[in-house]
């Protein structure tokens, strides 16, 4: 049904700018104008995950509600957790528009939208004001362009949000802000945790409760960088990690709008997150919680990526082809295929195919 409602809906979303098409959902969301989700969700969808109680693995990325105005409209439409953000210390515009383009036949967006937020003051009153309310919101944190500390800016972050955040993720992996990916690097990663993880502690030490900590990753590092990058995670003892962002490729895309710059996310991006997912599933041996983002636009590509090695999903383009009853799809699409495979929990398919995803090429 909600299918449907969407194809009729889609063609008037689509005749708009894709920025504004974005602001009109939002709005909506922010009214109550949107679907709502009818009982539990099926017991076999339910984890734990860094501590939390998940009732189902589907989230939206982060992204898509900047500036958390938006999260308990994504919960009521059936996601299991929200993400806002990126959210940076001060405000800024972001990189000039025209900054979002549809891919059309190619069910993707290339976006350069350069962390344009209003800044951590805005967010966290609207996460203030949702305080008392069940669900899981975490805040995804970046650093100002123009900062002279941007360690300091994710630290700053974690202090500003600790009471507030179920969790966090640490937004390194963004193309649009120059140099943000350089923080990937092993010896800025050990100096970026470690700031991150002495905020986390002297929050703690103040009496907030100690939020997980999920860094999220490029799915454009290079085969040798792997290990190491994990390396450095494990040894700050992160607790989970997102793969992948947007990417720079731009194999394969049929749409005249593939030469735009800025990162690509959708369709196209599936086969290179996954198997981006499937290497550090591989490279961790498993131990840390993993979030599958990239192309995911139907139970079936949700089911590969946990395959893959994920153990919570986030979408986001899949949405804007799909509309909002692709939550529904996922979510019934997993919970036959666990009692059709005879699995007790969606657990039991977490990187059963991870070894053969890592080994295809990107």
């Amino acid at each position: 049904m909600l299918n449907t409602l969407y194809r009729f809906a889609r063609p008037a979303l689509f005749a708009l700018d894709p920025e504004d098409a974005h602001e009109a959902t939002i709005k909506a969301l922010e009214r109550g104008l949107h679907p709502r989700q009818i009982g539990a969700d099926d017991p076999v969808l339910r984890q734990t995950v860094f501590g939390l109680e998940f009732p189902n693995p589907v989230g939206v990325a982060a992204g898509y509600d900047k500036d958390a105005r938006a999260a308990d409209g994504v919960l009521a439409m059936g996601c299991g957790f929200a993400e806002i953000g990126t959210v940076t210390p001060r405000p800024q515009p972001g990189n000039p528009k025209p900054r979002i383009f549809r891919l059309v036949g190619d069910h993707a967006l290339i976006n350069s939208l350069g962390f344009n937020n209003g800044g951590h003051a805005a967010a966290l009153t609207r996460l203030e004001a949702r305080k008392g309310k069940a669900g899981i919101v975490g805040v995804n944190i970046g650093a100002n362009k123009d900062s002279a500390d941007r360690p300091g800016d994710y630290a700053q972050g974690i202090e500003t949000f600790s009471a507030v955040a179920s969790y966090f993720t640490v937004n390194i992996s963004s193309p649009n802000t120059p140099g943000l990916r350089d923080l990937q690097a092993p010896a800025a990663l050990d100096e970026l945790l470690s700031r991150i993880m002495e905020a986390r502690a002297r929050t703690v030490s103040q009496g907030a409760p100690r939020r997980p900590i999920i860094v999220k990753i490029a799915p454009d590092i290079a085969q040798d960088d792997i290990q190491p990058i994990c390396d450095r995670l494990i040894a700050h003892a992160v607790d989970g990690i997102a793969i992948s962002n947007t990417t720079l490729a731009r194999a394969g895309l049929t749409d005249a709008h593939a030469t735009k710059s800025g990162g690509l996310s959708g369709r196209p991006l599936f086969r290179r997150s996954t198997t981006m997912l499937a290497r550090v599933f591989e490279a961790t041996g498993g131990r840390v919680p993993l979030i599958g983002i990239g192309g995911i636009d139907s139970g079936e590509t949700a089911l590969e990526k946990i395959e893959a090695g994920a153990t919570l999903l986030q979408l986001y383009t899949g949405l804007v082809y799909a509309g909002p009853g692709l939550i529904g799809e996922i979510k019934s699409y997993l919970s036959r295929e666990v009692r059709r495979r005879g699995y007790s929990d969606l657990s039991a398919a977490r990187g059963t195919k991870a070894k053969q995803w890592a080994a295809l090429p990107l």
